[in-house]
């Protein structure tokens, strides 16, 4: 174990061991450079494109990881999981793959794609179904902790799980092998289970890393904590990011960021929005508004990093195309 890691949910080792279970499941994601993006930049970035991934986003990472180490019986039992969305798609996905039941709870507006494909991905899996309720009057995790009880199932939260943020770090280890050492490294932050993965990532692979979160502005919950120095809640957001729309870090994450990120910025909806179209216009991309988050700070000079190899991880591109062109179109 690292030293630096030591104390922390997981350590290098726990992120080699989820990439040697994910080799040959998820997919390697590709690595863009942009002209565009050096120029305005004054840096040389490299974008690790997770909305390239199985089914849209990095999120596959964490579930796969997890679900993969359940025991004959829990694989009976099947999983539960809460999600805007993402976590949904990746925990059914994974549940298909390894022939286990699936429960996701989900808002019910959510993006009208994510429910879709989360529904499609359970087709066949007996036992299996979404169950839905409302982000701002309900707590999902009161939802998914009774589900999991009355069913016999095991839950597996979003970000707040050493196996799922162990999961999502291989996206970190990935680039750093594939570009070499960075001094800046940006990752959007909902719940902190990328971030934190990352994190743990780039301090082994990349000694001396600048690791930066990225929030909206309207959900800026980590950086609160940070500045507090313990969790803060927060009612849910009013966001286009509807992958970041989360009220707290979790128990596990947040002493990772606390120790390895240097800080936490925010984004404007209006900055995810410009940066939603240099993905399409120029690299010919389509991503989500939460996936924007990392690239805006960075595009929109929030993080300068003139001079410096930057990383930058686009988290997902799970987003309904009506509302993708209406963003597009200035709608």
């Amino acid at each position: 174990m690292n030293q630096l890691n030591t104390g922390l949910a997981i350590d290098p080792d726990d992120i080699a061991a989820a990439a040697a279970r994910l080799q040959g499941v998820a997919r390697r994601t590709p690595v863009f450079t942009s002209r565009t993006a050096d120029e305005r930049t004054g840096a040389q970035v490299f974008f690790k494109c997770e909305n390239f991934q199985r089914m849209g986003a990095f999120k596959f990472r964490g579930a796969y990881n997890a679900l993969a180490q359940f025991t004959p019986a829990q694989r009976r039992g099947g999983v539960i999981a809460f999600s805007s969305g993402n976590h949904a798609q990746a925990i059914a996905l994974s549940a298909r793959l390894l022939g286990m039941p699936s429960v996701l709870v989900m808002p019910q507006d959510s993006p009208a794609a994510k429910l879709a494909a989360t529904r499609e991905y359970q087709r066949g899996q007996p036992g299996s179904e979404v169950v839905l309720y409302d982000r701002y009057t309900e707590d999902r995790e009161a939802i998914g902790a009774r589900l999991a009880v009355e069913r016999s199932m095991t839950l597996i939260p979003p970000y707040d799980h050493a196996h799922v943020m162990a999961g999502q770090g291989t996206a970190a280890s990935e680039l750093i092998q594939e570009t070499g050492p960075l001094d800046l490294l940006l990752v959007c932050v909902g719940g902190g289970g990328l971030i934190a993965g990352c994190a743990v990532a780039a301090a082994h692979l990349s000694p001396g890393v600048g690791v930066v979160g990225v929030e909206p502005e309207a959900g800026n919950d980590t950086q609160q904590s940070l500045a507090r120095g313990e969790i803060v809640h927060i009612d849910t957001p009013q966001t286009i990011a509807d992958g970041a729309q989360t009220q707290h870090s979790g128990r596990l994450t947040f002493p990772v960021i606390r120790r390895l990120v240097r800080e936490i910025v925010t984004v404007s909806d209006a900055q995810l929005v410009r940066t939603m179209r240099f993905f399409a216009e120029r690299m010919k991309m389509v991503v989500e508004p939460t996936g924007c988050l990392a690239a805006a700070a960075l595009l929109e000079g929030v993080v300068p990093a003139r001079g410096q190899r930057v990383g930058v991880i686009v988290s997902g591109g799970n987003v309904d195309l009506a509302r993708y062109a209406g963003f597009l179109s200035g709608g």
